[in-house]
């Protein structure tokens, strides 16, 4: 696969992954890698995705039509950079697109992704009286708009096929399709009788994406909304073709990443992760979550730390931030920073796994930390250090400074310590 990706921006890639620089190139070449930077785009943050680098974590804002606010998306963007996240999405669904996805791109120098269909399917509504009147030039002039204005990735449903949807309808899921992009297409293929536009011109869409080295999302239109429907036909069905059009993206000289499904039962996290990645040839991989229960709501963020955590570690590349909002609501600031803080708690104890000691040295200087009851290094490494320090100031240490107020004047790492002082003296 050739890729116009300069050797400056594949050495810096390399230093902050510590690998070698023909790690890197040969990854790219083979797709086993993704670098999600649009030329158009200036002093954007590097960002790679795939085989042998660390798991990297996407954050999803963006308006509704119960609250158009693009002063809050903004808000929201910078607390997700500031959080940990290393990609933006905008999947707002109402107000002016143009005017937010711009004003995210100058806002946060991480790389961002869209869903142009969304733009094309509301446009519709707005022009054609409904979604499902959206057509090919609908859909390939929003995808043309986003790549222009230096959009990183975008996520394209094109497994969304007239046999996937014909699966589905004779399947009979329980949850039918969640995905809101998926939805679109379904309905349009449903009506019309035509083949989604954005798997009859692949090829076409292979063109866009390579002027501007845009990276493919290969969207899971029809990923399961429930464990009920986890890993069934249809789901299948759209990943064999995904498979297909990863191959067609490297003929091409386009990246490509693979998007992965959303609830999954504990048990099959791991198999279907490892059948995702043999399907599509080691394409990075990802993940909504996954969602290992459906009952978490307010807490799915905790749910989506632990699918994410085992899906990341038998190899996942890369985890999208499930906030504590999911299935209630449009989040806000604070739901979008522990999102992406559970998110990178994931993350990195699956880089424990997957990447060993070069993963775990922030471990080893937290423990080095607390066996020395250095209370500073120890709030600094947190990943919120703001929150850490409240809780350890919350019930002052009186008995002994030293300590905190769990254990006060009984604190096992301080008693011991002194014992073995004693002994050495």
């Amino acid at each position: 696969m050739s890729l116009n990706i300069e050797s400056t921006t594949v050495k810096k890639l390399a230093e902050t992954e510590g690998v070698e620089e023909e790690f890197i190139k040969k990854g790219l070449k083979n797709g086993y890698i993704v670098l999600l930077q649009n030329v158009a785009r200036e002093d954007v943050k590097i960002c790679g995705i795939g085989l042998g680098l660390h798991t990297k974590v996407n954050a999803n804002l963006g308006t509704s039509a119960d609250l158009i606010d693009p002063v809050l998306e903004k808000e929201k963007a910078k607390v997700a950079v500031k959080s940990g996240a290393d990609s933006i999405m905008d999947l707002s669904s109402a107000g002016s697109l143009d005017e937010i996805r711009r004003m995210i791109l100058k806002t946060v120098k991480v790389p961002l992704g869209t869903v142009p269909v969304y733009q094309a399917a509301l446009e519709a509504r707005e022009q054609k009286d409904a979604i499902i009147n959206m057509d090919e030039d609908d859909i390939f002039r929003s995808i043309e708009k986003h790549v222009k204005d230096g959009v990183d990735f975008i996520t394209v449903h094109c497994g969304v096929t007239k046999n996937t949807v014909e699966e589905i309808i004779k399947r009979g899921r329980l949850m039918g399709i969640v995905s809101r992009g998926g939805a679109f297409h379904a309905a349009t293929i449903i009506h019309t009788g035509e083949e989604n536009p954005l798997y009859k011109n692949y090829d076409y869409l292979l063109e866009i994406c390579k002027e501007y080295n845009t990276t493919l999302s290969l969207g899971d239109g029809i990923r399961p909304g429930c464990l009920e429907d986890a890993n069934d036909s249809p789901q299948i069905a759209e990943m064999l073709v995904i498979s297909e059009l990863v191959e067609r993206a490297r003929k091409a000289g386009v990246q490509a990443m693979v998007e992965g499904p959303g609830h999954i039962p504990l048990h099959e996290v791991e198999p279907i992760v490892k059948m995702y990645k043999a399907s599509c040839k080691n394409a990075p991989l990802y993940l909504l979550g996954p969602l290992v229960t459906d009952i978490a709501a307010g807490y799915d963020h905790i749910a989506g730390g632990i699918g994410g955590a085992i899906a990341a570690a038998a190899g996942a590349d890369f985890l999208c931030v499930i906030t504590s909002s999911e299935h209630l609501g449009l989040p806000g600031v604070e739901e979008i920073k522990e999102g992406v803080i559970a998110a990178k708690i994931a993350a990195h104890a699956a880089d424990i796994v997957k990447l060993g000691k070069k993963a775990s040295k922030l471990d080893k200087r937290m423990s080095i930390a607390r066996a020395n009851l250095n209370w500073k290094t120890q709030l600094k490494l947190a990943p919120d250090p703001e929150k850490a320090r409240k809780i350890h100031e919350n019930i002052k240490a009186e008995h002994d400074p030293e300590t905190c107020s769990m254990c006060g004047d009984v604190c096992a790492i301080k008693l011991l310590s002194e014992k073995l002082t004693r002994k050495k003296e």
